[in-house]
């Protein structure tokens, strides 16, 4: 029976890199023509949220999303969740209607096809460089003043402890959400992590939940306060993960 689940595992990762693959060859020409210019960010945007929900489906996850607060408009974000997958990517672009950018780490430039549009719509950090870190700052200023939101899961990576629940926040989502006076928006991802994990020989097709909680205000609020909001924000995450486990 192991050795029945060990074929299915790396089958199905295969074909998942093949899923992450054939739409962006597809759409490769419109990718191409939405990234030459940042204003068409917004039509790259709508062909990456197609791509996420074929990867999502073609893998037989399935989602489900509750939303305490609707994103308005023309308002930008701090968009937060947990980070346990790579499926979290095409879950957050599947969830999220509103034009973003990620904060990603630079590793990710690596996986071929998929890595030329990452490079190029998304702000990059080497969390090895101060230098690079301060630069996010200076990127995420100027989509932010393009009217778009912007992502960061601010664990800051995967934990290798399959027991952890949720990693301590880093400050980078928080002190850029008081700087731009973004609002806050926590998002849990319930089943990520068992669904496809970073450990090769493990998941399963699958209900994937999505709760969007109430968005933190951070109008009025300075660095003094990054603190605060990042243990608020932390705990409104944690405390729904622990809820999700005791429903499944």
């Amino acid at each position: 029976m192991r050795g029945i689940k060990i074929i299915f595992w790396i089958l199905w990762r295969i074909w998942f890199y093949v899923l992450m693959a054939i739409p962006i060859l597809v759409m490769f020409p419109f990718l191409v023509l939405s990234i030459l210019t940042e204003s068409g960010y917004p039509y790259f945007f709508k062909m990456a949220r197609i791509w996420a929900r074929i990867i999502l489906f073609g893998m037989g996850f399935y989602y489900k999303i509750e939303r305490e607060q609707e994103l308005e408009k023309d308002t930008s974000y701090m968009l937060i969740a947990n980070h346990t997958s790579m499926t979290d990517i095409m879950l957050m672009l599947a969830t999220v209607r509103k034009p973003f950018v990620f904060v990603g780490k630079m590793e990710l430039v690596k996986i071929p096809i998929f890595g030329f549009f990452y490079k190029r719509t998304c702000i990059l950090v080497d969390r090895s460089n101060s230098k690079s870190k301060h630069g996010v700052f200076e990127r995420a200023q100027k989509r932010i003043l393009q009217g778009l939101s912007i992502c960061i899961f601010p664990e800051g990576g995967v934990t290798d402890n399959k027991h952890t629940v949720l990693d301590p926040f880093k400050d980078g989502a928080f002190r850029l959400a008081i700087e731009h006076q973004l609002p806050i928006v926590p998002m849990t991802f319930g089943d990520n992590k068992e669904r496809f994990s970073f450990n090769f020989f493990s998941g399963s097709p699958g209900l994937m939940r999505v709760k969007v909680h109430s968005f933190i205000e951070t109008e009025g609020k300075t660095l003094v306060d990054k603190n605060d909001l990042k243990e608020q924000s932390w705990q409104i995450i944690h405390k729904q993960l622990l809820v999700f486990q005791k429903e499944t």
